[in-house]
């Protein structure tokens, strides 16, 4: 076909053609398209975090409470609380009984006896004693002390604390004998008198021990207690000195300081000086007591080392008891000088809770009427019960 014929050949393209060529979208490169999909999913999850946001934040917190609640219902209970021996005995019937435990392997052993053992109580008194909540208590073994009657209670405390003086069968009758007789309901003033039959020791200072360390073995359903030894008048409201050395010091166990020395080997060296031991009793302990690294520091764990121990106050808890305990064991361990084993309980078991407060303090809380007369040393002891 000739050139000019092609020339003339023309393409008619009719309107709908046209129109769909011109609605027909431009082709995008690939990559665009990904790129502007990812910044629509950008978009949609900021504006969904920014809407939910509470939400997120409180789903990993319900999942953690979630998870300690069921930690907490897998956990084992505390073991209940061992109920005191039938037999009246202040201790535990058999050697496997532990006073409080220190960890998953490790039990301090509070004393115990056999089980025709000693420090017998009347069912009647410990009914009494398992009343109690708040205990004052004190004993007088041997004859030696009177019966001070207590003073300064406020009516608020009327009720709520018990007063409990042990008394011997030879207190009982000196006592008897000066016209201090026991009431029908066991009261002489505000003391409730236990007396206690079958004393363990022939030291009746060691005796005295018992009822000074082991409150928490005597009174079972007690909370808190309060030691005053027999030589004092107790003169301040139980609850207002639970209030002043316990609860606002955050404390456990508050124990007076003492006034005279700070250093354990200084007051071995006064007791025997003093006669109330032996030098080679004395000498046995310290010895034992350097083997095993005892500092002859004036301070201990921040407080004083050497403490008064004449009043005693705190919470019947396991942490405290457990250094009661430990502090029982060395008194019948070695002599019953407690003053001599306080600095060694207190170095070994660094015991949170503990506080010390100074001689104004104890002179405010007791007035100081001394010894009346000598104490009189026992003839015969259970020949059935032995110290452990």
């Amino acid at each position: 076909m000739p050139s000019s014929t092609i020339r003339s050949i023309s393409i008619t393209v009719s309107d709908e053609d046209g129109a769909a060529a011109a609605a027909a979208p431009t082709r995008r490169p690939c990559g665009g398209r990904r790129k502007a999909s990812a910044r629509g999913l950008g978009q949609r999850a900021a504006r969904l975090v920014a809407r939910w946001w509470p939400v997120l934040l409180l789903l990993p917190a319900v999942a953690l409470l979630l998870f300690e609640a069921s930690r907490l219902r897998g956990s084992p209970r505390p073991p209940p609380r061992t109920p005191p021996a039938s037999d009246g005995s202040t201790r535990p019937r058999a050697s496997s009984v532990a006073c409080a435990s220190v960890n998953e392997t490790v039990n301090v052993h509070c004393g115990f006896y056999s089980d025709n053992g000693g420090f017998k109580i009347s069912e009647e008194d410990k009914r009494y004693m398992r009343t109690c909540k708040v205990v004052v208590s004190t004993c007088a073994f041997g004859g030696g002390d009177d019966l001070y009657q207590p003073i300064g209670m406020a009516n608020s405390s009327f009720g709520r604390v018990c007063y409990a003086a042990f008394w011997d069968e030879v207190t009982l009758s000196t006592q008897e004998a000066e016209g201090k007789v026991i009431g029908d309901d066991g009261m002489i003033g505000r003391w409730r008198i236990i007396v206690v039959k079958s004393l363990p020791f022939v030291d009746q200072r060691l005796n005295g021990k018992i009822p000074k360390m082991l409150t928490h073995r005597l009174f079972p359903e007690a909370r808190y207690s309060i030691w005053v030894d027999s030589k004092y008048q107790f003169r301040r409201d139980p609850i207002a000195v639970l209030e002043a050395l316990l609860w606002r010091t955050n404390s456990t166990l508050a124990i007076s300081e003492h006034g005279a020395r700070s250093n354990i080997y200084d007051e071995g060296k006064a007791i025997v000086q003093k006669h109330k031991a032996t030098p080679e009793e004395v000498e046995v302990q310290l010895t034992q007591y350097r083997q095993d690294g005892m500092p002859g520091e004036k301070r201990l764990h921040g407080l004083k080392a050497l403490a008064e121990a004449s009043i005693i106050v705190r919470e019947l808890t396991p942490a405290p008891n457990h250094f009661m305990c430990a502090w029982f064991n060395e008194v019948v361990r070695f002599t019953s000088r407690d003053q001599l084993s306080f600095p060694y309980v207190l170095w070994r078991i660094n015991m949170p809770g503990m506080s010390m407060f100074p001689v104004c303090s104890r002179r405010d809380l007791v007035n100081s009427l001394g010894h009346t007369r000598k104490v009189k040393p026992l003839t015969q002891t259970n020949p059935e019960s032995s110290a452990s």
